[in-house]
């Protein structure tokens, strides 16, 4: 029987046969694509961080600046840091689990850990050298994601499989340059970030979602995000991220049964029991 690959997330264990792992997302961005994550005042958030953590979520991520492929999110390095320093002071301070910083840029980087963060999510997969050293120096923890050149997929992808993978494996690669052990990396598979390729972002999103175990041939745990996005919303004719709750249920369950060991999600709760669902399915098959 082969070993199931584990990582060390921020004290976390995720992977290596342990229960699926659900992560809460939360953001200070008002420029966020789910205004239902949005939570401005440090009071606000922790509440809401708080309510998650009872629901069961093993890690909290936040985040500062919207990296939604389709909207105008743009603000400054320096904005980014601030919300995100006092994002993480706030729920540090009152969690007791761990706080992951969801950012692509070494100052908001540098500022969360500062405040007590720690892991980094990356949907830039360390593209940013600066990001990489800082990473291996404060002995963090690693969420990286196969971000497309440009918000876009290559010219000619071979599929989306076969370049979500190749992006994953520079990911990794990236992470063991800058001296960062395997065992503190999760992958990313970057669901709703692949807008501009040959086929449909919901077409992208689904053929990855169908072939995930093929990504774990990198020898990794796979971390899912699918609460909420877009290709959801495509499929069930739903434009408002409000009413796409039983979508990211499926789509969980989904990843679940395929391989993911992480699931980062904006409702806590019904991700869990589908995720314990699916759990209990894959564990009946392997019976049979």
């Amino acid at each position: 029987m082969s070993v199931l690959p584990r990582a060390n997330l921020g004290g976390v264990s995720v992977g290596g046969g342990a229960p699926v792992v659900v992560m809460g997302a939360l953001n200070v961005s008002p420029e966020s694509f789910h205004a239902g994550s949005v939570h401005r005042e440090s009071e606000a958030l922790v509440e809401a961080a708080v309510a998650m953590v009872e629901a069961g979520a093993a890690l909290i991520d936040v985040g500062a600046r919207s990296t939604a492929p389709y909207l105008d999110t743009d603000i400054s390095d320096d904005e980014e840091a601030r919300r995100l320093a006092a994002a993480v002071d706030a729920l540090a301070a009152k969690l007791s689990v761990p706080v992951s910083a969801d950012t692509c840029r070494p100052g908001p980087a540098r500022a969360a850990l500062e405040s007590g963060a720690r892991v980094l999510n990356d949907v830039h997969g360390l593209r940013d050298r600066a990001l990489a050293q800082l990473a291996a120096e404060h002995e963090v923890s690693l969420i990286l994601m196969a971000f497309p050149e440009s918000h876009g997929a290559a010219a000619d992808d071979g599929g989306p499989l076969a370049l979500t993978r190749a992006l994953l494996a520079s990911c990794l690669e990236r992470a063991r340059l800058a001296g960062i052990p395997d065992d503190r990396v999760v992958l990313d598979p970057g669901i709703g970030f692949f807008r501009q390729g040959p086929r449909s972002w919901d077409l992208h999103d689904v053929a990855v979602l169908a072939g995930l175990r093929e990504l774990s041939a990198l020898g990794r745990p796979l971390g899912v995000g699918v609460s909420r996005k877009s290709f959801i919303g495509a499929i069930t004719r739903r434009p408002a991220t409000a009413d796409r709750l039983a979508g990211s249920l499926a789509a969980t369950a989904v990843a679940v049964l395929n391989g993911a060991a992480l699931i980062r999600t904006h409702d806590v709760a019904e991700t869990l029991d589908a995720a314990r669902v699916a759990e209990r399915v894959l564990e009946a098959a392997r019976d049979a």
